[in-house]
């Protein structure tokens, strides 16, 4: 069973995009096997085997753009993916693009983005460490 303490200190080690695939394997360590994270307000429900925890919303809700930019989106996800852009950045960047929330599956090992609507905006593999 997890913790939203014990969550919130994994998030705290990370700066940027590039150190995303070690906190979903902190994650996994932790049993989570999903989580949705919702631009809005910034609040994550995390889903465990037998458990289910909100975390509070990080900031007052932020409209999210209703048209869909979906290059330029994956051009800042990269760039944030590469470590060139910090966690609040690339949420503004994201809401702008019309991605309302994102949706890591610890099991598949993916991470989609929606929009408002529901649909995928873009699912990508997330990287697993070596040992």
């Amino acid at each position: 069973m997890f913790t939203l303490e014990q969550l919130a200190e994994a998030r705290s080690h990370v700066k940027s995009g590039a150190d995303f695939p070690a906190l979903v394997q902190t994650f996994i360590q932790l049993g989570v096997r999903r989580y949705t994270t919702w631009l809005t307000d910034g609040h994550t429900d995390y889903e465990g085997a037998d458990q289910r925890l909100s975390s509070p919303p990080t900031h007052a809700e932020h409209a999210i753009a209703d048209r869909v930019e979906r290059e330029h989106f994956i051009a800042r996800i990269k760039h944030h993916q590469q470590g060139l852009s910090d966690y609040p950045t690339i949420c503004n960047e994201a809401r702008a693009a019309g991605v309302q929330r994102w949706v890591v599956d610890t099991t598949a090992m993916t991470c989609t983005y929606f929009d408002k609507a529901g649909n995928a905006v873009l699912v990508e593999e997330i990287p697993w460490l070596g040992n």
